[in-house]
C-alpha cells in the first residue's frame, strides 16, 4: 500500500494536487492511504520550500507545481 502525501495549506492548489493524486491512483489501480499535512513545521520536517508538495511513502517527489494526473502515475507506478 502507498502513502501519498500532499503537503500544503487548505488552498486550491494544494486541493488541485490531491484530486490529481487520487485520480492517478485511482487510475493506476493501487492501494493507498491519502494524507493532506497542513502544519508548517511538519511540512518543514519534509524539506519542503515551495507548496503544494507531493511525497510518496514519505519521500518528497515534486514541490512548488501541480502536477497532472499522468506526471503523477508515472511516479507512483
Amino acid at each position: 500500500m502507498k502513502r501519498l502525501q500532499i503537503l500544503g495549506a487548505k488552498c486550491r492548489e494544494s486541493e488541485k494536487l490531491a484530486q490529481n493524486t487520487k485520480a492517478a491512483a485511482q487510475s493506476a489501480q493501487i492501494q493507498f492511504v491519502m494524507e493532506e499535512i497542513t502544519d508548517v513545521t511538519r511540512i518543514a520536517d519534509f524539506g519542503v520550500t515551495m507548496t503544494p508538495a507531493l511525497a510518496i511513502n514519505g519521500e518528497v517527489k515534486s514541490q512548488g507545481k501541480i502536477l497532472s494526473v499522468k506526471e503523477i502515475e508515472a511516479l507512483i507506478a
